[in-house]
């Protein structure tokens, strides 16, 4: 009878001690989650698709992490040790989705105890469209003039096409693909440079590693001058005949150095069309000849020939007509 008195006055007032056991065990876990340290950065966000889909409208490119531990655990914890995605791989036609944001732990956050980890936003919403591949030409996106007396003469990019990923809507429409600025500022000599394609557009991927080679060919300038509306000359005519030329005029483009080209002005026989060899009436299909000084050069004169039609003047008409 005695032995049982212990364990009878163990229940006696049992709703109090739980009570009390349950008050206990409050202020425990009240007091533990008061000395935890909190800790908040944030990381890149990850879309996880179906093959055959892809985002196609703006989302959320990171997301806030708050984590909650013993602080010497939590500032263990390295920020790539704990991952953000969005699970959207059960979709397999396109529209629009949303999905909550969850937590991936790795490395040195896996173990961890206590931990509490909270994420803002919680929910992201995307529209998904089907993923296409296209392949485009590359052009370059050309910046800045090279050093005084210096010519970008030309250039060449390499690939010349990419193979792009993405949305139909998008790459439905895109026709070409262009690189981040490329700098002539100063430049006086070939270069060759690896540039990077422009990501104007997120939602595109490039095979590869998204660069070009650039490779540019420079040469000392060459100072050239165009000169319009020149009067064309019709030289050693023989008196008795005329031709009218109907106002043809004719145009030059010259080479040589700046002040000669500046100051140069064409005379009145600087085009001319040598007749001397007109013996008659009719028409006829003579070179232009230009009258270059020395010291410039002759790129380009239009025309190269003159078709003209030459008739007897009245007055040697009117003496080859018999009294």
């Amino acid at each position: 009878m005695n032995s049982r008195k212990p364990i009878i006055r163990l229940f006696n007032n049992w709703p109090a001690k739980m009570l009390s056991i349950a008050l206990a065990l409050i202020l425990f876990v009240f007091h533990r989650m008061s000395t935890l340290a909190t800790r908040t950065f944030s990381i890149p966000l990850a879309l996880e698709t179906s093959s055959t889909l892809v985002p196609s409208s703006l989302y959320p490119q990171s997301v806030r992490i708050t984590m909650r531990g013993e602080d010497d655990s939590i500032r263990a914890i390295a920020d790539g040790d704990i991952e953000a995605f969005v699970d959207f791989r059960r979709h397999e036609t396109e529209g629009y989705y949303r999905a909550p944001v969850q937590i991936r732990k790795k490395g040195s956050a896996i173990g961890v105890e206590p931990l509490e980890i909270s994420v803002n936003p919680m929910e992201v919403s995307v529209q998904l469209d089907i993923r296409i591949n296209k392949t485009l030409p590359v052009s370059a996106d050309i910046s800045g003039k090279v050093a005084t007396g210096f010519d970008l003469i030309d250039y060449a990019i390499s690939p010349q096409e990419i193979v792009v990923s993405g949305p139909v809507g998008i790459l439905e429409d895109l026709l070409e693909l262009r690189t981040e600025p490329v700098e002539l500022d100063g430049r006086r000599s070939d270069f060759n440079i690896e540039v990077n394609i422009s990501r104007d557009n997120p939602f595109l991927t490039f095979r590869g590693s998204g660069m070009v080679e650039f490779q540019g060919l420079i040469r000392p300038s060459v100072p050239v001058r165009n000169i319009e509306d020149i009067p064309i000359a019709l030289t050693r005519l023989d008196p008795r005949f005329e031709a009218n030329l109907g106002g043809i005029t004719g145009s030059i483009r010259l080479e040589g150095d700046y002040s000669q080209l500046d100051n140069f002005i064409p005379g009145p026989l600087f085009l001319s069309v040598d007749c001397s060899r007109i013996a008659g009436p009719g028409s006829y299909t003579l070179p232009i000849r230009a009258d270059v000084p020395f010291g410039l050069f002759l790129i380009r004169s239009e025309p190269e020939e003159l078709n003209i039609v030459i008739t007897l003047k009245e007055e040697a008409l009117e003496e080859e007509v018999p009294l």
